[in-house]
């Protein structure tokens, strides 16, 4: 399998302690609130409040195994995502695009960049991810790069309002996996 370039002046790193308020303020503007709804990522119509907060983003980049990697266009923050080894699969999440710059293929860069730290950095076979069931559109997309639903649900945490508050019920999340040899 083959990387595709990334779009010019794309550059990736590690992100540090240093880049946490820019990160969830990244995270939070791609999938909540007024600023979500400019990008076709917005769970805005599903759930209100936050998306992440600084301390569960702290204990992402602090897990062993895990890398939460910043995409950068001429030093500006302008993606980001999580890549973990777990149990002998990658694990792909936190995953976010300023809402302005989406459809412009710097969400098929990051995802290309993580499956390949996972596939040839990490020497896994396979990426996994969640998504919300209800996120057709979305699901749609990691179709078109490979995934494929499983059909495995985990009820979305109704209780815990650091994942946001609900607007509808029956909310799920479902695992998708994608082969990476």
């Amino acid at each position: 399998m083959t990387t595709l370039p990334a779009p010019a002046g794309l550059s990736f790193r590690p992100a540090g302690p240093a880049d946490v308020p820019a990160l969830v303020a990244l995270v939070q503007s791609a999938y909540r609130g007024d600023s979500s709804r400019s990008g076709w990522t917005t769970e805005a119509h599903l759930l209100e409040g936050q998306r992440t907060d600084p301390e569960s983003m702290r204990e992402v980049m602090e897990t062993p195994g895990t890398v939460l990697l910043a995409a950068e266009r001429e030093g500006e923050l302008v993606a980001c995502c999580q890549v973990a080894r777990e149990e002998g699969h990658g694990y792909f999440g936190m995953f976010a695009v300023r809402p302005g710059l989406q459809g412009a293929g710097l969400g098929k860069a990051v995802l290309a960049e993580a499956e390949r730290i996972a596939r040839e950095d990490w020497g896994l076979t396979e990426m996994r991810m969640t998504v919300i069931s209800a996120r057709e559109e979305l699901i749609a997309y990691y179709e078109r790069r490979g995934y494929r639903r499983t059909g495995e649900l985990t009820p979305f945490p109704y209780d815990d309002e650091r994942f946001g508050l609900p607007q509808r019920p029956g909310l799920a999340f479902e695992l998708l996996i994608k082969p990476l040899v």
